[in-house]
Parts: structure tokens; C-alpha cells; sequence
């Protein structure tokens, strides 16, 4: 096929392909339909749509395709050699999709963490606060032992910690105690990508050196 100016017939036999050829990619890496859809952001049955042929994918479900299977968008259509690179487990905890970075036990423990957009009531854990003259509903909020250290990759995440709440951007970054109660969650429009740093406590990241340009 010409890359650069393919026909009509290679465009037909490269859709006709896609489908099957997203199903085997996932199906290589171990993954289930809502596996895919965590690490996405893509529903289940977009997916599954999208495999059986009888949906075409947009540009933007092929890039996140592609990062999802950690290979270039040529593999992803066919015309490279299609080989992910080593696949680490995917753990599906309250509608995350967590990707366990380190495999030693104990210490401090790093994860990719694609986070959902929730949805009160249907996605996350709420509890009814009233206030004067109203009530809302709000996370159910965590407590637990360590420290938590929080860096958005992609997207915006909303940070609840007891009566403060905040929304992180990519490129910036949360540290605190996890014995403080806390939640996130993206805060839309798109899920959030998020590098998660979790340690014991008294343990956490502490910073030796920061170089800036005079």
C-alpha cells in the first residue's frame, strides 16, 4: 500500500481489518472490553462496536487506541509490526483503571491511574450534607495510612481534602497525608491520566535538588 497516496481498495482492506485487528490487539494483551474502557476513556460498547466493524473509529479513538497498546499508530492500522510493548497488569478499583508501576513490596508504590469522570450516585460513593436550607450531595471521602502524592499527566482532576477542594491541570501536583479525608475524580470533560506516588507512613517524595536556568 502507498502511504502517501493509497487507493480507494487500500483504504476498504485496512477498515475492513481494523476491527478484527483491535480485537487481537487486546485479546493479546489480556485485556477485557472494560479493561480497554478504563484505560481509554472509550465506553465498552463503543468498543465493541468498533471491533465487530460496525462502527468506523475517529482520530481521536485511534491516538488513544495506540496509547492504550503503548504502539504507534502504524502498528495500530497494520502497517507496522503491531507489537505492544510488555503489558504490566490493569486493577479496576471504584472505576479506575490502575497500572502498577513498581513490583517490589513494601515502601513506596508508583501506579498510572485513569481516572473516570463520576457521576454522583451512579459512579462514586455519596452522602447527603445539609446546609442552610439545602442539601447536597458530595464524595464519600477516604481515610486511610501514608501519604499520597498526586501528578496530572492529562486532563483535570478534582481533589477533595475535608472542607478544601481543588482542581489539578496536567503538569501539576498534590502531596498529603492520607489520614486527611480525601477523594478524586476527573473533573471532565475527559477522563484523567494521573502518575500516583502512595508510601507508609512517614514515608513520601522529598525533594533534594531543583535546578532552574539563571
Amino acid at each position: 500500500m502507498n502511504a502517501t497516496n493509497p487507493s480507494p481498495r487500500d483504504l476498504d482492506l485496512v477498515e475492513a481489518a481494523l476491527g478484527p485487528r483491535l480485537r487481537e490487539l487486546r485479546r493479546r494483551g489480556g485485556l477485557t472490553l472494560a479493561d480497554m474502557s478504563g484505560l481509554t476513556g472509550i465506553s465498552a460498547g463503543v468498543l465493541s462496536r468498533l471491533e465487530s466493524g460496525k462502527r468506523l473509529p475517529t482520530l481521536r479513538h485511534l491516538l488513544s487506541l495506540a496509547r492504550a497498546h503503548r504502539i504507534g499508530f502504524d502498528d495500530l492500522i497494520g502497517t507496522g509490526d503491531g507489537k505492544p510493548a510488555v503489558r504490566l497488569p490493569v486493577v479496576t478499583r471504584r472505576g479506575m483503571s490502575l497500572v502498577r508501576l513498581t513490583e517490589y513490596v513494601g515502601g513506596l508504590q508508583a501506579y498510572r491511574i485513569l481516572v473516570p469522570v463520576a457521576e454522583p450516585g451512579r459512579d462514586m460513593a455519596v452522602e447527603r450534607r445539609r446546609g442552610p436550607g439545602s442539601a447536597a450531595e458530595v464524595p464519600r471521602l477516604h481515610v486511610h495510612e501514608g501519604r499520597n502524592w498526586l501528578c496530572v499527566l492529562s486532563g483535570r482532576l478534582r481533589l477533595v481534602l475535608g472542607e478544601h477542594e481543588l482542581v489539578l491541570t496536567a503538569g501539576e501536583a498534590a502531596e498529603y497525608d492520607a489520614q486527611a479525608p480525601h477523594w478524586y475524580g476527573a473533573a471532565g470533560p475527559d477522563p484523567a491520566e494521573v502518575l500516583a506516588v502512595f508510601g507508609v507512613q512517614g514515608e513520601g517524595l522529598r525533594l533534594r535538588v531543583r535546578a532552574d536556568r539563571a
